[in-house]
């Protein structure tokens, strides 16, 4: 395993947000590996007004003033959302949607307890697979992530942690954050997504009528 250390996020959040995609969050959860490949991250400055962190400090805030590579995890619309503060007191990125990712033979159990944790409201169909973890909430639901057990906690590579697995997207979206109130520098491109995974993120730029490449998102190319 090559589990992402400190030094990993002990950088510009910008950085890291971008370097996240295609990395994976593995989870022990139940006696089962849990895992989802990050495909959608935003990052936050604590000199922006769209942060947590512009706020000031709390306890509740904490995890957001601690060491890079700490947890940070709060309640968005009543469920747990993960962030992992960065280099610079109160920067930090949010890890915003992920997909199921496996590899050998608990494939089939860790699918059926993530679909268990996250069932489809109003149906007895389980989620689909490629929107299990389209969202930071619903990421979180589906690798049994709670606020209780991981804010202001450090990675443990027993129970919870970021992998290195070499995948590394060919293409990455640049776009504005998602639910940024009006006046509080909504039009930061802070957002990114794997262009391939884009169906799988959170809202799917490339599937909106009338935005234009270079006016509501940009795609960087990687070598």
């Amino acid at each position: 395993m090559n589990i992402l250390q400190c030094p990993f996020f002990n950088r510009d959040a910008l950085i890291v947000a971008q370097d996240l995609l295609g990395k994976v969050i593995r989870h022990y959860f139940q006696g089962v590996w849990l895992s989802a490949m990050i495909i959608e991250t935003e990052a936050y400055f604590k000199c922006e007004k769209g942060s947590h962190a512009s706020l000031g400090y709390t306890e509740k805030r904490k995890g957001l003033f601690m060491k890079a590579g700490t947890i940070y995890m709060y309640y968005a619309r009543g469920g747990d959302s993960l962030n992992i503060s960065c280099l610079g007191e109160g920067n930090a990125v949010l890890i915003k949607s992920g997909v199921f990712y496996h590899t050998g033979e608990e494939s089939f159990q860790m699918l059926s307890l993530m679909q268990g944790l996250n069932p489809r409201k109003n149906s007895v169909q389980p989620r689909p697979l490629h929107r299990l973890c389209s969202g930071q909430t619903l990421l979180c639901k589906s690798l049994g992530l709670k606020v209780t057990d991981w804010d202001q906690k450090s990675f443990d590579p027993d129970h919870f942690f970021i992998e290195e697995v070499g995948y590394r997207p060919k293409k990455i979206i640049q776009t504005k954050r998602l639910g940024i109130p009006q006046g509080r520098d909504e039009h930061l491109p802070y957002r990114f997504i794997d262009f391939d995974k884009a169906v799988s993120c959170t809202n799917n730029p490339l599937s909106k009528r009338k935005r234009l490449e270079g006016r509501d998102f940009e795609i960087l190319r990687l070598s």
